[in-house]
């Protein structure tokens, strides 16, 4: 399976993804099963003609917490970009998520700093958890994530600190300002929607 595609659907079937998760079962079986759910989900997006029940019927694949982890803790370590690690995710429901990864803040001063006395980036450094709670908006192919609080080892930080570390992990030739975390999107693949359920979502096409 074409690694660019798969986590690119991930992606959009995390919503995110950076968010800490407290006991949450993790097993190869799941991350094999969410694998197999992610194809579905790239068959319904690539697919050149439509069945009759599928135009009376939207598709709906339901992924679970578990499964997502899963796919997180055996799968997503290799094509993480540098300094970033360990992320997890609580699908809280009523669209609200929670998520966290492990960040390399020297990593992101290296990126983002100009290397000035005055600049905050130069004094940063360690492997740090960051929290983010959040809700996911999806309609009509377009999603939009509204930030809710963000945390760097349990301390509050503001919004902007935030963005500049999504910034630094994002930038692209294409896009070298980085991801903003307020830009509506578009939901790749013909999903329609995502709906965030207590410990599940579900991808709607």
């Amino acid at each position: 399976m074409n690694r660019r595609v798969t986590i690119s659907s991930a992606f959009v079937v995390l919503l995110a993804g950076f968010v800490t998760l407290q006991g949450a079962d993790t097993s190869r079986q799941q991350a094999e099963t969410f694998l197999k759910k992610v194809a579905i989900i790239q068959q319904g997006g690539t697919s050149s003609s439509e069945s009759a029940t599928r135009a009376a019927a939207a598709r709906r694949t339901a992924v679970t917490e578990g499964e997502l982890n899963s796919w997180f803790a055996y799968n997503a370590p290799a094509a993480l970009p540098q300094g970033l690690s360990e992320p997890k995710m609580t699908l809280i429901g009523n669209g609200k998520v929670m998520g966290g990864a492990t960040v390399d803040l020297e990593a992101v001063g290296k990126k983002r700093g100009s290397g000035g006395a005055l600049d905050v980036w130069s004094y940063l450094g360690g492997r740090v958890p960051v929290t983010v709670t959040g809700v996911l908006h999806s309609k009509d192919g377009q999603g939009r994530f509204e930030l809710e609080t963000a945390e760097v080892s349990g301390v509050p930080v503001p919004k902007a600190l935030l963005q500049e570390m999504i910034a630094s992990y994002s930038r692209s030739a294409a896009r070298p300002q980085g991801l903003k975390l307020d830009d509506p999107f578009a939901l790749p693949l013909k999903i329609k929607q995502i709906e965030v359920g207590a410990g599940q979502a579900v991808v709607v096409q």
